[in-house]
């Protein structure tokens, strides 16, 4: 089953959270499209850092293939690992794309398709919002305290089966 990771966009200006209708699901697995015609499938998702370094990439490459006098099978081979390396990467390609645009990743879901996912994942946020509801109403005290060190530091800054500092070996 396919894996999608969740997103959610950056705040607008007098929001306080974010609006589930603007969440993003992103798939994780091999994009067809992406794989044959990158170029329009980096436009069609808008990102535009990532097309640009396609472009100078495969505009790199040709010069390097054409300066090495390589085959045109040659060429054929290294453009096909190109859109097989973009066809596998489309996805770590999007998230980077929305983590530069400062989206926040909600987690992920597992689910047969986007609809699935959806569900899925909704479900399980309006459970987690109404449980997180009812216990900011019944106690005011936050539910994860900061651990406080009961004890004074160790002596030692080395962890582990390393010898101690200023020890002989």
């Amino acid at each position: 089953m396919p894996t999608y990771t969740v997103h959610a966009s950056p705040l607008r200006p007098g929001e306080t959270k974010s609006s589930p209708e603007r969440f993003l699901f992103v798939r994780d697995g091999f994009y067809v499209w992406a794989f044959l015609a990158a170029p329009l499938w980096l436009l069609l998702h808008r990102l535009w850092l990532a097309l640009i370094i396609y472009l100078l990439g495969c505009a790199l490459v040709g010069v390097g293939l054409v300066t090495l006098q390589a085959s045109s099978n040659t060429h054929l081979l290294i453009g096909f690992l190109i859109a097989l390396l973009i066809g596998f990467e489309a996805s770590t390609i999007w998230r980077w794309t929305l983590a530069r645009r400062q989206w926040t990743t909600l987690g992920f879901v597992i689910g047969e398709d986007a609809e699935m996912a959806e569900r899925r994942f909704f479900g399980e946020w309006i459970k987690h919002t109404s449980s997180a509801m009812a216990n900011s109403d019944s106690s005011p005290e936050p539910k994860y305290a900061t651990p406080v060190r009961r004890s004074p530091p160790p002596q030692s800054d080395i962890i582990g089966l390393f010898p101690e500092p200023g020890s002989q070996r």
